[in-house]
This record gives C-alpha cells, structure tokens and sequence, in this order.
C-alpha cells in the first residue's frame, strides 16, 4: 500500500504508538496515508478504537514476525 510518512513505533508500550501517531496525523494533509509498525500487542484494539473516534481511517493492519503494521489515512 501506498504511504506518504513512516511511523515506527517498535519497542513501545500503550499509550505512546497511538499518541505519536496522532501526532504524525496532525502534521499531514487530509487524505494521506501513515504506516506505523508497532510491537505492543494491544495496539490492533488501541488503533481500531483510535479511528473509530477520531474519523481517521484504518484502511488496513497486518501481523507478520512479531510486528503489526497499521495504515491510517488522515481525514
């Protein structure tokens, strides 16, 4: 999938994926797409949550050798 910024939030623990990727979000144009690999087991439930309030879409999220990998796209 095609993406405009990289996020890697590898090695960190709930909060801090979600909080520096509404960060990254904040810095993008409507539209654009952010990818964020990310360890933490509970971010596939913290991101689906994240875009379900914030309107930012999760287009997808993969699970591949211990990673997750999530696709936003900002609104």
């Amino acid at each position: 999938m095609e993406f405009q910024r990289d996020l890697d939030a590898r090695g960190l623990n709930c909060p801090l994926p979600i909080l520096k990727a509404k960060k990254a979000l904040a810095e993008m144009e409507s539209g654009q797409v952010l990818r964020i690999v990310a360890t933490d087991t509970g971010s596939v439930r913290d991101f689906q949550a994240f875009a379900k309030q914030t309107g930012n879409a999760l287009l997808a999220h993969t699970f591949e050798h211990g990673e997750f990998t999530f696709f936003m796209r900002r609104k």
